[in-house]
């Protein structure tokens, strides 16, 4: 009697083996059947801004939609703003670069396409590329996307300003498609706005110094008829020479949501193709 309970146990042991067994064949069947989807393949909707991080709101999508579908349409370059939460692996400039040419970003023969992808930071720091098409490079050389990269974007996004970061970044990439200044242009602008802000620091640091100093030796000498007029000049210092900074890059005319006609219509990607040229940063 206990022979045959034993014996059944264990002819129920084989059977739920082979029922394991058969599901995951089905299992590993189905997942043959219905593959992950390939984000590098060429979608049917084409959009120029695809947020699959979730990092925009509707109205900021709108937004940016607007501005590069009406540049598109008036110059045939196109930028592709592609957020995503996982880079599958791949380094995010090599990401960028097979969206550009399987999705064919830019127009076939003139290979003007811009593509822009973004990790948000979270475990992992957060990653940002600039990628340009053939056409695209002797306009915004990999150095000028770094800076563009350094001085527009990683800023704004350490902030937590991420539409703003992808806001300045493409008035720039506009103005310099369109020539209206030149990378050499924006180097030189870059420099003088980083030598303003360390003349800056160095004055704020020296007037801290002097006011101390003045009023250590107006205390040493009993001297009540009134107080320093650092403070005051100082602040006019200050002013003075903020005012001839200027602000951001205002001194260029760049195409911040200031297109003439075309329309904000979009039909779809080009085919144009990508080398490597470009630029990647982390915060």
């Amino acid at each position: 009697m206990k022979f045959r309970t034993e014996n059944n146990q264990t002819q129920k042991n084989i059977k739920m083996r082979k029922l394991l067994f058969l599901l995951t064949i089905t299992l590993f069947k189905l997942g043959f059947a219905f593959p992950q989807q390939d984000v590098f393949q060429k979608p049917a909707q084409q959009q120029l801004v695809v947020d699959n991080a979730g990092v925009f709101s509707s109205q900021e999508i709108s937004m940016l939609k607007e501005k590069l579908h009406r540049f598109s349409n008036e110059t045939s370059t196109q930028v592709l703003v592609y957020t995503t939460p996982d880079l599958q692996g791949y380094d995010v400039a090599d990401f960028a670069q097979r969206l550009g040419q399987n999705w064919g970003i830019g127009q076939k023969g003139f290979d003007n396409g811009i593509v822009i992808v973004f990790k948000p930071k979270n475990e992992e720091p957060g990653r940002i590329t600039i990628q340009t098409g053939y056409g695209i490079e002797p306009l915004i050389p990999d150095a000028t996307a770094n800076q563009i990269i350094d001085i527009e974007m990683i800023p704004e996004f350490q902030k937590g300003n991420i539409y703003q970061g992808f806001d300045k970044a493409l008035d720039v990439c506009i103005a310099l498609t369109k020539k209206e200044f030149t990378a050499q242009n924006y180097k030189e602008k870059a420099k003088k706005g980083s030598e303003a802000s360390g003349f800056i620091v160095m004055a704020i640091i020296m007037i801290v110094f002097f006011s101390v100093f003045a009023k250590s030796k107006s205390s040493r000498h009993y001297n009540t008829g009134g107080r320093s007029s650092l403070p005051f000049w100082a602040a006019m210092f200050l002013l003075g020479s903020g005012s001839h900074r200027g602000s951001g890059w205002g001194d260029f005319s760049s195409g911040s949501g200031s297109f003439g006609g075309g329309g904000s219509s979009f039909g779809g990607f080009g085919g144009g193709s990508f080398g490597g040229g470009g630029a990647s940063g982390s915060w």
